[in-house]
């Protein structure tokens, strides 16, 4: 998994509240388990007129321009700007690959379903919980002033707005150690790789008709 410490990046606002899993990437697109490639489906259903099906070339799909990734001011977004409730409905960790393969670092919302929250910090992807006030202001500067972008050191806990004005947002100790130094829980588990070979060395030993 690929650390998270410091970034910049241009904000796209997501304006609906209870945005569940199945809008995020729809249920089509389940097959695969790669974690890559899931980018041009994010919100499949929201940024293309036509039905989307695993294989099309998306390139030549046509376009809802009303849909707020697909308008120019806010291609290249690295920062998503959400409302209550995002992530909800099914479980699938398909959600957090999409965001991250189609370049999003960090999510900000008023709060998440608990199941995605926990999925994004599994897979490099910085939730952030903010008062629902401090939120509306961010929607009306993004909407106000094209380019909008935000900075978020994750050590210091803290969004640093154009004019300067910090925001502290807390992260709970363990998961901002896993973020800081890109591991998940295999990485994690692979920390302790020298104690579970000593182990299986012994369980082999002890109980060599189980091998």
């Amino acid at each position: 998994m690929e650390k998270f410490e410091k970034m910049t990046g241009l904000v796209a606002p997501m304006d609906r509240s209870n945005v569940d899993t199945d809008a995020i990437i729809p249920k089509q697109f389940l097959k695969s388990i790669k974690r890559a490639g899931f980018g041009p489906n994010l919100f499949d259903e929201w940024r293309y007129l036509d039905h989307g099906e695993p294989g099309m070339d998306n390139s030549v799909r046509p376009l809802n321009t009303d849909f707020v990734f697909n308008q120019p001011r806010y291609q290249g977004a690295s920062i998503l700007l959400a409302r209550e409730n995002f992530g909800c409905g099914s479980s699938r960790e398909h959600a957090p690959w999409a965001l991250l393969d189609y370049g999003f670092r960090v999510i900000i919302a008023p709060g998440y379903a608990d199941i995605f929250f926990n999925n994004c910090f599994k897979n490099g992807i910085l939730p952030i919980v903010l008062d629902a006030q401090v939120v509306d202001g961010l929607f009306q500067a993004v909407a106000a002033n094209e380019g909008y972008e935000l900075s978020v050191d994750l050590e210091a806990q803290t969004i640093i707005t154009p004019d300067g004005k910090s925001i502290a947002f807390d992260v709970e100790e363990f998961r901002q150690h896993c973020l800081l130094n890109g591991l998940d829980d295999i990485g994690l588990t692979l920390q302790h790789v020298d104690d579970i070979r000593v182990y299986e060395t012994r369980r082999k030993q002890e109980t060599p008709w189980l091998f």
